[in-house]
């Protein structure tokens, strides 16, 4: 195990897009392990929209990263020297983890790490995809809040993501007509051609709100929302009486800092 535990801390907070200066990678040795602390080394991270929110110094549901910090990110890790009751050597983990390379857990980080089982089936990456955050996002946005039903159209933005590909398989498996939006024809073809998903529509193509209109000739039920902005105002004005919106993520307003809730100004009845 190295002594040294490379970090990146933030630096400063981000003013539209990412800037490489934002982020500063330091150097610091790991420090001497006290009784009840474990030290794990992370071998994978999940590098997710909502650390650009993290990053910003603006009001949020969780206290933003503050300028000197490790920066926030999910990470899976693998424990390489513990005196800590609840780990052990070689037990796997997964949670707030921070861009780095080892992460010090101390007695109360119970509820901050979940050990893993080792699956021979599955690579240590499913447990930030879809047996992660990622996953449980979807799993219960879907079917605990917007509650499918057999024959109802779904909508769901960034649909080839890590959590929207996932909402989208969950769909179809209870007998919804999904119509996924992407960004590109390659994440169309995927999301139908491997996902299964009933229609897919590139929201940079010019007529694109004409195809979605095309793929909800019923409306839509459900929209579980990623994006936000002019993506959201569309599905929003395609909305059926009693439908469901679940709103996951407005990724469209983060570099800009922007809520992306503007478009419920817009939402004028069925486009």
């Amino acid at each position: 195990m190295s002594k040294t535990n490379r970090q990146w801390k933030l630096a400063a907070h981000p003013k539209g897009l990412i800037a490489p200066s934002d982020l500063q990678l330091s150097e610091s040795p790991l420090p001497v392990l006290q009784e009840g602390q474990a030290v794990a080394r992370v071998k994978l991270l999940s590098i997710d929209p909502t650390m650009r929110i993290w990053m910003a110094d603006i009001p949020q549901y969780m206290p933003p990263v503050a300028l000197g910090e490790v920066m926030r990110a999910f990470g899976f890790a693998e424990v390489v020297e513990s005196r800590h009751r609840d780990f052990k050597k070689g037990d796997k983990i997964v949670g707030l983890t921070g861009l780095q390379d080892y992460v010090v857990m101390g007695s109360g980080d119970l509820r901050t790490f979940q050990k893993v089982p080792t699956i021979p089936f599955l690579s240590d990456a499913s447990f930030l995809g879809t047996l992660g955050i990622n996953g449980l996002t979807a799993y219960f946005g879907l079917l605990e809040l917007a509650k499918p039903q057999s024959g109802e159209t779904l909508v769901v933005s960034a649909a080839a993501g890590a959590t929207g590909s996932i909402v989208g398989q969950l769909g179809k498996m209870h007998g919804c007509s999904v119509v996924g939006i992407v960004g590109t024809d390659e994440k169309c073809r995927w999301i139908k051609d491997d996902l299964g998903l009933d229609a897919a529509i590139n929201y940079k193509h010019p007529a694109w709100r004409e195809a979605l209109r095309s793929a909800t000739p019923k409306g839509v039920d459900i929209n579980f929302e990623n994006v936000g902005g002019e993506v959201m105002e569309a599905v929003m004005n395609r909305m059926n009486v009693h439908g469901r919106v679940v709103l996951c993520g407005l990724i469209s307003g983060y570099a800009n800092e922007d809520p992306g809730l503007s478009s419920f100004g817009r939402v004028s009845g069925r486009a």
